[in-house]
């Protein structure tokens, strides 16, 4: 880190002594010592992105922009400045100045991700040239930086590099809604104060501007985009002299605006005069993040999984200063806003100690929701220009109830509570009467399972109703209000009950998919069968066959519980911790039937008896659909819910699946449909790692109201030396250090506050004893368990089994 910073230092020193056109540095040399990872060659024509909080870029690690998505089909790729697109893309191409051999930067050997930067390299190997191209973006500013370094392995020659840049300033998705109407793409000259093309929606104020420092040998009057829609292409040319053995570097600068031409030059410039800086400047705040909430294990795989994940969080962020700012859920198809991916993915992020995106996003989401809603009930999705395509679906809102909850344990803030109460309590309200027409305490609609015709008592919709009662009264009573925490807490233990009756099937040994009525099941039998027969899964055929026919010989006139797709869903009683220990062993022993080796099934008839050995990539429909997918969110509850009964080895067996699909095909990053389909990064793949590592493995309990922290580690039995750092309670960080050895295990834990209460608890394993090096035990808190307690700093206990 001392050589890192140095090495830094120098460079802003050469900066300040620098002259205007050769004051930036190279990027290798920025970039020095930070992690990175090389991208597989299969993958070098598949996506990847260049985050910002304001702007980012996508196009394919082999250094080309092909059209690629589906929200808005073949343009979710290139460059977007949310709640507009600025261009399609860009290429790049080297001549050598005297015959017609050019060399397209757009097939690259290696591509190389860095946390907060990548670069693809190529080889002339004719012109003995070798090339790279580096992508960056600042911090809060509309637009990025484009580096080409050119290295000379020979004579010294004259080399043009020639840029040529395709807009596409349109609206993003639901643009219609908020009366964002797309016009053809309009250049009027060449701006030769800025050596810069300005381009501009001729209906709005939407611009984009491409440039560099260096003057161009030519530009080219504006021409039609190869790309569909209405934009335009421009050119740039520079004439490079490359000595013998020489390094060249030139920087573009693409900038944006979409309210005035006079931000969108203000931002050009400052861009193009912060360059070193502004990198610099994001590095280290990477490097924070990488320190925050440290993880050291012996699985060195899942280790570096964890820290690059927390890097993904922070590409996801979207910030639309007239609306707000928050996680986006993926890229590229869903880079705007979501309750429920929020609800998962900002548990792990507090975990990882990402406050401010927290806090940014549930303000967006709160916001949103009461204006668009008012009745308490959290929106599903928004695009980037205010417009909310689903008003919510019913799992959001007790779902954003518990995630107030968890986030108020983590910082303790009165005031915080007190703002989202209010949301909180009128969302209960309306799950427990406008949307429970039986009064039977499950609200009826869709949950997670977004499949045609299974919107009526969902098991997901259920047990987060459950526990966000539960979380509602522990508020309640905070806020002093002591009787409807008493209401909240009577119901929860009433609805408790009533899934591990109603919902629960011996036959199955699982929890039902949902409750509804038999004319339900049998048309939602029919369209599984046909769907498990497309996808050859006779298995589940015979059984739905099987279900259909003992409906039947056994009608029922009142709605009752089916077991029918083996959702993932199934197992959220053991994620909130509702399930008895008998009912969840059998359970979470039958989801085992529902995985391959990448994680858990979305749809548990889609697995078939290849899903044991199918170690391939994902074959998706030529139209995008989760159909046969595995995915991040069910591996991720499957962890949780294992550690929630004390089954941490299954647990750690389920992260070791997820895992397996880190850099499988972006490097740095976790795919949301395992191991390769769908988003490139996805914002829920935190869950999975934060919340199972830091509160689950480590155990650490914060209740920073109090003051004071609790920590039960579970660790699993692989995990002999471990260590958290530096995770972020309240103004406190505690760090953890783990390890067993020989019969002797030894936990300490450390904190920056020293007001602060300490306390560990632990099994009280058979003939085991212990030894108090800082704190003091208290063995007085049922059978079963130690309780070792610390009111300093530090607290570390060693505890000899019945053997040494």
């Amino acid at each position: 880190m001392k050589k890192s910073l140095l090495t830094l230092l120098a460079v802003l020193f050469l900066i300040s002594c620098g002259d205007k056109e050769t004051e930036t540095p190279y990027f290798n040399e920025l970039t020095k010592d930070s992690p990175s990872l090389h991208g597989k060659e299969e993958y070098l024509n598949s996506p990847m992105v260049t985050a910002g909080d304001r702007v980012y870029s996508v196009g394919h690690q082999n250094g080309s922009f092909p059209e690629l998505g589906w929200h808005i089909k073949d343009e979710m790729g290139g460059i977007w400045n949310h709640p507009i697109k600025l261009m399609d893309g860009f290429e790049i191409l080297l001549h050598d100045g005297k015959s017609s051999e050019v060399l397209p930067l757009d097939a690259a050997h290696t591509f190389t991700n860095y946390p907060y930067a990548n670069k693809h390299s190529y080889h002339w190997e004719t012109k003995e040239i070798e090339v790279e191209r580096w992508q960056f973006v600042p911090d809060g500013k509309e637009g990025m930086i484009v580096q080409v370094v050119l290295r000379n392995l020979g004579d010294a020659k004259k080399v043009q590099v020639q840029l040529n840049a395709f807009s596409d300033l349109r609206p993003t998705w639901l643009g219609e809604r908020t009366h964002m109407k797309d016009g053809k793409d309009l250049v009027d000259s060449f701006n030769k104060k800025h050596n810069a093309w300005i381009v501009k929606d001729s209906l709005n104020p939407w611009y984009t501007m491409i440039g560099s420092q260096l003057q161009p040998s030519k530009y080219s009057k504006a021409t039609l985009s190869p790309y569909e829609g209405k934009g335009v292409a421009v050119d740039l040319v520079y004439d490079i002299q490359l000595g013998a053995n020489a390094t060249e570097a030139l920087n573009f600068v693409i900038a944006g605006s979409y309210t005035s031409e006079k931000e969108l030059v203000k931002t050009f410039e400052s861009i193009q005069n912060n360059i070193a800086t502004d990198l610099i400047s994001k590095r280290k705040r990477y490097e924070a993040l990488a320190r925050k909430s440290r993880l050291t294990i012996p699985d060195k795989e899942i280790e570096k999984a964890y820290e690059w994940v927390k890097y993904n969080c922070d590409w996801l962020v979207r910030t639309v200063p007239e609306i707000g700012s928050g996680i986006g859920a993926g890229i590229p198809d869903y880079p705007w806003w979501f309750g429920v991916d929020s609800e998962y993915a900002l548990q792990g992020y507090m975990a990882v100690g990402q406050t401010e995106s927290v806090l940014n996003t549930i303000r967006l989401l709160d916001s949103v929701s009461n204006a668009v809603n008012g009745n308490g009930r959290i929106i599903h999705e928004m695009s980037t220009n205010g417009a909310v395509f689903n008003p919510g679906n019913i799992n959001e809102t007790p779902q954003f109830a518990s995630l107030i909850w968890k986030i108020y344990q983590w910082n303790g803030d009165r005031e915080f509570l007190e703002k989202y109460f209010p949301t909180v309590e009128k969302g209960m309200d309306w799950l427990l009467t406008e949307k429970d027409a039986n009064g039977n305490g499950f609200p009826d609609g869709f949950g997670m399972m977004e499949i045609h015709g299974m919107d009526s008592e969902m098991i997901d919709v259920a047990a987060y109703t459950q526990k966000a009662l539960v979380d509602a009264s522990e508020m309640a009573k905070v806020l002093e209000k002591e009787e409807l925490s008493k209401r909240y807490d009577s119901i929860a233990r009433q609805i408790k009950d009533d899934i591990n009756t109603q919902f629960w099937s011996e036959e199955f040994k699982s929890y039902a998919d949902f409750i509804g009525t038999d004319a339900q099941a049998l048309r939602l039998i029919d369209d599984a069968i046909v769907r498990a027969d497309t996808l050859n899964k006779p298995w589940a055929v015979e059984e739905l066959k099987q279900t259909r026919e003992a409906i039947l010989k056994n009608p029922s006139t009142s709605p009752r519980p089916f077991v029918l797709h083996h959702n993932w869903v199934v197992n959220t009683p053991m994620e909130v911790n509702i399930a008895p220990m008998d009912k969840a062993s059998a359970a979470l022993t039958t989801a085992e039937r529902f995985v391959n080796p990448f994680g858990v099934f979305v749809t548990g008839i889609d697995r078939d008896d290849s899903a044991g050995s199918d170690d391939g990539s994902f074959e998706g429909s030529e139209v995008f659909s989760y159909t046969g997918a595995v995915m991040t969110l069910p591996t991720g509850v499957q962890i949780v819910a294992e550690n929630n009964y004390g089954r941490q080895d299954k647990a750690l067996n389920y992260l070791k699946r997820m895992t397996r699909t880190f850099g499988y095909a972006l490097p740095g990053s976790i795919y949301e449909v395992s191991p390769d389909y769908g988003m490139m990064t996805q914002a829920w793949n935190i869950y999975g790692y934060g919340v199972p590592v830091v509160e689950q493995f480590f155990g650490i309990k914060p209740d920073a109201a109090h003051q004071k922290v609790v920590i039960q580690p579970q660790m699993p039995i692989a995990w002999d030396e471990a260590s958290l750092e530096n995770v972020a309670i309240g103004n406190n960080e505690v760090s953890v250090f783990y390890s067993r050895e020989q019969g002797e295990t030894t936990i300490k834990v450390t904190q920056t506050k020293n007001n602060w209460d300490l306390e560990i608890e632990l099994a009280r394993e058979p003939g085991s004893e212990f030894e108090v090096i800082t704190g003091e035990v208290v063995d007085s808190i049922g059978e079963g368990y130690y309780l070792f307690e610390s009111n300093d700093q530090q607290i570390e206990i060693v505890i000899y089994d019945g053997e040494s």
